[in-house]
């Protein structure tokens, strides 16, 4: 028996673009559920005791936190629009001068005068960005319910619904929510097994400026965004909850709505705010959450249900992984205390998974991008105000969409992108005296684009090169000619501004990004530490890709084939990666690293992932480097670094080593380190969602890669997973991949291709299937092309840098569009 008691809240407030519901018959209440419906089931015994135990639902739009009160339920809620401020840019009108003088003394190499005018110059002016702000909570009392039985609270991530029942005083009851991604609304269900068993109060809170009233069956929060580091608000928002009952009575005024005696209430939520783009706030949002409710009010539950699962499941069920047997007969929370010394991989299948969910119930084709929270923030000011942190964190929220078959919900991302080089285009002009556009490390809503926060970790003007990787990697996946040619002037916006900016640096004539930062980091300690640099090693990466990425572009649109020649002339010009006196890869031009340095940011590895630069079969010493540099950095770390070096040690075809990164992921957060909390939050700490994209990521490229010139199947497969399943990966190329395996060695492959053309496999066994052919020579598949480097400056014999290949094999596939290649191998 549970006993809970819970103080008398304040109502919540909820939700943004919200369709209606219509009743149904209240549902049977849930049988046993079989393995397989378990197997995406996040499950516990008792309620929420704080914000990251509650289980999120939301659909891009609309985000709820679903806290299982018995006495008093709590849904947090959060609309993606909702921020402080209004339209505004950060730029520093001021700065130009002062960029000319830390370039002259990095010049000199007078790194901490070079830092001191940094710091009191080129710090964030006017603001630092606006915060993401929750909307507020929807409360439901239940009186008297304070001691129950057989309580469970879950989430199915396979139908995006989440459910919480319970027996009191014999009566079972039942409460089922979700947010339509259909209707834009959310919708609770309140059901009992006996027949006018359903008593509870109803109210909207909210800790913003608001107010509220009640219009015939409406109640109503008028709210308002938060005024914030001088910028005015300028958001309003209005959320309407509505109830429909069969049995009973229910009332409402500005006090709540109050259900009396009913066998099934239906909560229908929608919220809106005045937001239509950042430099437009004059949408009325009353109306808008009006016409969404009024929507859905006219359609049954069952209707509504069906198809917010259908459109749902067109995106969840693309990928199937099967890593082992279910052990779900523990509460989640108690999984993950055990996941590092158990036998229980299915966890890891559960939150690969995960990762998929929060990414389709956060970022949709008409929504926001997805923050550093998704949409799910508590707080009237999240942790770094739930912005986008653009040196690493907001392109991790994207990493797994391609490769795990998500790719329209990268469409946010791709119009924020968009927008922001409009934005820049100021920053490059007014702050660098450059062509094109250009961001440094954060942005937000309103798309500001100068310094945020102070210059030690803001002076980063390299995000846009960055962000337009993601635009490349689209084409790679998906073939899009058309998206391609919409997006190429962003992408030489973003060179024009590198062509402009480039410094040439006194010891070799390199030319390089100055002044910058290597994202986060010092290289030099202390008190007085210094962060400012030129030439950082991520810098270099990111503009090499970029000018490759649009040299080949040019190719393949045939067109600007004389800006393609300038920049492959510039290309040619940038520092070469460089291995240090300890075999490591430099993080910066002069040889600054050192062994004992365990920072979360592991900038100048881009390279190796989520960049291909860096290949164990085209260059094994900087392969070598950029293992040792892993090694010295460790492995524990904030949940999002211990991500992110999954996907590095993927890349180093280290499955065992990536897996053990997983266990440390997931498992109990720690004051040391990161790590997971009970409802598989991932934790820097506190709560950001990039450690969970980054997890998915890493599994996917633990099983499937394509960026080496060709498609390696099980590349860093642990011994764990002896065996298992993986169907529905992507391959650059438009390659869909599915493998079995039994004792770590394919049995079953299948290929579908989307474009056609050629597909090279590479596999660490022998594939004896007739049809596959030995490959020959470089691959002739356009998607597969890869970019020579320079050749790297060793600081230390060669000899020291010898890497083993693993063995692997080679085969070639000739496809057609439309068409599945399925082989059975011996």
């Amino acid at each position: 028996m549970i006993k809970i008691n819970m103080s008398k809240g304040l109502l919540i407030s909820m939700l943004f673009c919200l369709t209606s519901v219509v009743l149904a018959q209240p549902g049977k209440f849930q049988q046993a559920l079989k393995p397989n419906e378990q197997r995406y089931r996040l499950w516990y015994n008792k309620p929420a005791a704080n914000w990251n135990e509650a289980l999120p639902i939301g659909n891009g739009h609309i985000g709820g936190m679903v806290f299982g009160n018995v006495v008093q339920e709590r849904i947090q809620l959060n609309e993606g629009t909702i921020w402080g401020g209004g339209p505004n840019n950060n730029l520093d009108s001021a700065a130009a001068p002062h960029i000319t003088e830390v370039r002259s003394l990095l010049t000199q190499k007078k790194y901490a005068e070079a830092q001191k005018v940094a710091n009191k110059y080129l710090g964030p002016k006017g603001n630092s960005g606006m915060p993401y702000q929750l909307a507020g909570n929807l409360y439901i009392q239940f009186p008297g319910h304070e001691e129950v039985t057989r309580y469970s609270r879950d989430l199915d991530i396979a139908k995006a619904l989440a459910t919480v029942s319970y027996t009191y005083k014999n009566v079972e009851y039942k409460r089922e929510y979700f947010t339509s991604f259909t209707d834009n609304v959310l919708l609770v269900r309140l059901t009992a097994n006996k027949p006018r068993m359903v008593s509870c109060q109803i109210n909207l809170q909210s800790p913003l400026k608001q107010r509220l009233t009640a219009t015939n069956n409406d109640l109503i929060l008028a709210g308002s965004g938060s005024d914030h580091e001088n910028q005015q608000s300028k958001i309003r928002f209005n959320i309407i909850a509505r109830t429909k009952i069969v049995g009973g009575d229910s009332n409402t005024d500005s006090s709540g709505i109050r259900v009396q005696n009913a066998d099934t209430a239906l909560i229908y939520l929608s919220i809106a705010t005045n937001f239509v783009n950042y430099k437009d706030v004059s949408a009325q949002p009353y109306q808008r959450a009006l016409k969404f409710l009024d929507a859905a009010y006219k359609k049954r539950f069952d209707e509504l249900c069906r198809a917010h699962l259908k459109y749902y499941q067109a995106y969840f069920n693309r990928v199937h992984l099967n890593l082992g047997t279910l052990n779900n007969s523990q509460p989640t929370d108690v999984r993950i205390q055990q996941f590092a010394t158990g036998r229980d991989p299915q966890l890891a299948e559960l939150y690969f998974q995960f990762g998929r969910y929060l990414l389709i119930s956060s970022s949709q084709p008409s929504s926001q991008p997805a923050n550093l929270q998704g949409i799910w923030n508590g707080e009237l000011k999240g942790p770094w105000d739930s912005k986008y942190t653009v040196n690493i964190n907001t392109e991790m929220n994207y990493w797994p969409s391609e490769v795990t078959q998500l790719t329209e919900l990268n469409a946010p991302l791709f119009n924020m992108i968009g927008e922001l080089a409009e934005t820049g285009k100021s920053s490059a002009k007014v702050m660098y005296g450059a062509r094109g556009w250009m961001l440094h490390h954060n942005t937000d809503i309103w798309r500001v684009t100068g310094v945020v926060d102070g210059a030690f970790w803001g002076l980063w003007p390299t995000a846009n090169a960055w962000l337009c990787q993601h635009l490349w990697e689209h084409y790679l996946f998906t073939g899009d000619r058309k998206f391609l040619q919409q997006y190429y002037p962003v992408m030489k916006g973003a060179a024009q501004y590198f062509i402009d900016v480039l410094q040439k640096e006194p010891d070799h004539g390199w030319l390089v990004v100055s002044p910058s930062v290597s994202p986060e980091h010092e290289y030099i300690g202390g008190q007085n530490a210094v962060s400012v640099t030129a030439g950082a090693t991520m810098d270099n990466q990111l503009v090499f890709g970029l000018f490759s990425n649009l040299i080949n572009a040019s190719t393949v649109l045939n067109t600007d084939q004389t800006f393609a020649d300038t920049l492959k002339t510039l290309r040619d010009k940038l520092p070469p990666m460089q291995v240090g006196q300890y075999g490591q890869l430099q993080e910066w031009l002069d040889d600054l690293d050192s062994k004992t340095d365990n920072h979360r940011h592991v900038s100048h590895l881009y390279g190796l992932f989520p960049g291909s630069q860096i290949s164990p079969f085209r260059q094994p010493q900087l392969f070598t480097a950029a293992r040792n540099s892993l090694i010295y950095r460790g492995d524990v770390s904030t949940g999002w670094s211990m991500a992110w070096k999954i996907n590095l040690w993927a890349r180093l075809l280290d499955g065992n080593h990536a897996y053990k990164l997983i266990k440390d992921q997931i498992s109990p957060v720690s004051k040391q380190s990161g790590g997971t909390y009970p409802n598989l939050f991932d934790a820097h700490p506190p709560f950001q969602i990039d450690g969970n994209f980054g997890c998915t990521s890493g599994i996917a490229e633990m099983l499937l890669q394509s960026h080496d010139g060709a498609i390696y199947l099980l590349p860093a497969l642990p011994d764990e997973w002896k065996q298992g399943s993986i169907s529905g990966l992507m391959a650059r190329g438009g390659f869909k991949i599915g493998i079995q395996w039994r004792n770590h060695r394919i049995y079953k492959l299948s290929v579908y291709s989307t474009l056609g053309g050629q597909c090279r496999l590479r596999s660490n066994q022998m594939l004896n299937v007739k049809t596959l052919k030995t490959a020959r020579g470089n691959n002739t598949n356009p998607y597969f092309k890869t970019d020579r480097i320079s050749k790297p400056v060793l600081k230390i014999p060669a000899t020291q840098l010898a890497y083993n290949q693993p063995e692997s094999w080679l085969y070639d596939l000739n496809t057609q569009p439309g068409k599945t290649y399925t082989f059975l191998v011996k």
